[in-house]
This record gives structure tokens, C-alpha cells and sequence, in this order.
């Protein structure tokens, strides 16, 4: 059955996957970001959205799944790290996303069974030095998708996912290099990056009626970073 999904950026990486996937599945997908982008290149309808200083969305009566996109990757010494990286971090990966549900919310709430999915990091669970902004922020974000789980069931199912270092462009600065990818990939247990397609169709799944019965949750495709030693 076709549903309507909107996506809060995806104009690369897993948000470009993502609406490729969902295309082909024949759903009718629409957007939000801030320029039309790739996306308006795929036929799909973009509306203006800063995560930084987000307003009103339009949306049709009904919409069965928002997926929220829009990160950030800041990475400093601690004591460098100034209240404007907090909050711009926050602004854009926690606040953005209650900006973007709350913007919707009645639309979600008319379809007979609607889907959140939201990103956090495996910096939340995996500590990781330099990352004390973007893991406070992202953590804000799994503590927003639990309450939210619990206060929206039985109708609207939100979840969270954790990936690790993905092939993405935001991540390309720490990708620059066969030296960087190399390291990058012999931190995780698996030995490789991420791959944007992957998680893409992980958030088609948490979308979809095969999860039906999954809320509140943190998915977790960081290569076994967060949990696993294989030294």
C-alpha cells in the first residue's frame, strides 16, 4: 500500500537513499529543505526548511511518516567548544525535529498508523573524545523519540537511528584520504564505514508495517562499534 512519507532534508547521503528507496517502492514522497536540490531533481516536491530557524510546514490531511535528517559533526577540544557550538548543535538536530513533528503532527495523527523516524550518533552510547556538543545533542534526541514514543502510542510509532561513521558528504571531512579511511575503517569491528544505502533501508523498514510492532527504539548500525572489542 502506498503511503505518504515527508523527509526533513535528504538531499545526500542517507537521505538521498532513503527517498530513492521509497520512490521505487512506489510511496508518494515529499520535502523539506533548505534548497530543492537532488531531491527536486527525483520529481519530488521540496518546501523551504532550516533546521536552524525552522517554521511552519505544509503538509497534506494526511502523512504517514516524517524522517528527520538534518546533523551536524562538530569536533573539538572541549575546552574550545563555545555555547554557540552547543546550541547550534541542539538547534539543529533536537530542536529542528520537535519544530518539524510538532509542525505536523495533526497530519500524523489522521493516518491509521504513522511512523517518526529520528538520527542520533554511536557518540551517544560510545564515548568519544572532541564530541561532547554533537553527542549532548544527539542524546537530547534519543531522550525526545522515548517520550514521544511513549506520549504518541498507540498511533504513531518513533524511533531513533544510531548509525556510526557513514560515506556520506557531511562525514567527508573525516573521510579525506585513503590514510583517513583506512583508520576510520579499522575502529569498527567490522572493519568498514558506513554505507549510506544501508541505513537507508533500515528507515524504510522502521517506516514500514514489518515494524510495526518496534517504538521507542535506538537502531544501531555502527559495525559493532558501540558494544563490541575484537582486541
Amino acid at each position: 500500500m502506498s503511503r505518504t512519507i515527508l523527509l526533513i532534508g535528504g538531499n545526500s547521503g542517507i537521505g538521498l537513499a532513503t527517498a530513492r528507496r521509497l520512490l521505487d517502492r512506489g510511496d508518494t514522497v515529499l520535502a523539506a529543505a533548505r534548497e530543492a536540490g537532488p531531491l527536486a531533481e527525483l520529481g519530488i516536491e521540496v518546501q523551504p526548511f532550516d533546521a536552524r530557524e525552522p517554521g511552519p510546514l505544509a503538509t497534506p490531511p494526511v502523512i504517514d511518516g516524517l524522517v528527520y535528517f538534518p546533523g551536524t559533526i562538530t569536533l573539538k577540544p572541549f575546552h574550545r567548544l563555545t555555547p554557540d557550538d552547543f546550541l547550534t548543535d541542539y538547534r539543529v538536530n533536537c530542536l529542528g525535529a520537535v519544530a518539524a513533528i510538532q509542525s505536523v503532527l495533526p497530519a500524523l495523527k489522521a493516518s491509521p498508523a504513522a511512523a517518526v523516524v529520528l538520527f542520533s550518533s554511536v557518540a551517544v552510547t560510545q564515548g568519544m573524545p572532541f564530541h561532547a556538543s554533537i553527542a549532548a545533542a544527539k542524546a537530547a534526541v534519543e531522550g525526545l523519540a522515548g517520550s514521544l514514543a511513549a506520549e504518541l502510542a498507540p498511533k504513531i510509532r518513533v524511533n531513533v537511528i544510531a548509525p556510526s561513521l557513514t560515506d556520506t558528504p557531511l562525514a567527508s571531512a573525516l573521510l579525506a584520504g585513503d590514510a583517513k579511511r583506512e583508520m576510520a575503517a579499522k575502529r569498527h569491528p567490522l572493519q568498514r564505514i558506513g554505507d549510506p544505502a544501508e541505513t537507508a533501508q533500515m528507515v524504510e523498514f522502521l517506516l514500514s508495517d514489518a515494524a510495526g510492532f518496534i517504538t521507542g527504539q535506538t537502531l544501531r548500525p555502527d559495525g559493532g562499534l558501540s558494544n563490541l572489542r575484537t582486541f
